[in-house]
């Protein structure tokens, strides 16, 4: 890639394209470099549980899509293998989302990061961890 963050941008934009699935969750995508993303959402009233909270889907999606964005940055097709969550709060209606994704490690095929979804008090909501295996499969870019 001769100009890394150039591509990086079409890398981003191709994903975000065909991802109906974070277009319909509202994501934004606020920051993106290889190993790392940022991503913000509303949570909107179609998002809650039987209990009137956010469902845990929705904030393993938003980090599942963080951890997709900052391992395919590399240039290189990034599937996850491996997920987990762990939820430590509530978020409700109208809540702010954040969902930052980082880089742990990585090899040549294999990739593990950490993605901490918080919300607009900046209080932690969700731990994620995943585990990513990077194709031979370049982007075009």
């Amino acid at each position: 890639m001769s100009n890394p963050s150039k591509a990086l941008q079409i890398v981003t934009e191709k994903m975000f394209k065909h991802d109906a699935f974070s277009q319909w969750l509202g994501i934004a995508v606020l920051e993106a470099e290889p190993g790392l993303c940022v991503l913000k959402a509303q949570i909107k009233p179609d998002m809650v549980n039987g209990f009137g909270i956010c469902h845990g889907g929705v904030t393993f999606s938003m980090a599942d899509s963080a951890l997709a964005f900052a391992s395919n940055g590399h240039g290189r097709h990034a599937v996850s293998i491996d997920t987990a969550i762990s939820h430590c709060l509530p978020a409700k209606v109208g809540d702010v989302l954040t969902a930052s994704a980082r880089e742990v490690h990585r090899s040549h095929n294999i990739g593990f990061y950490e993605v901490i979804v918080q919300n607009q008090e900046g209080k932690n909501i969700a731990f994620f961890k995943g585990t990513v295996f990077f194709k031979s499969t370049e982007w075009d870019v």
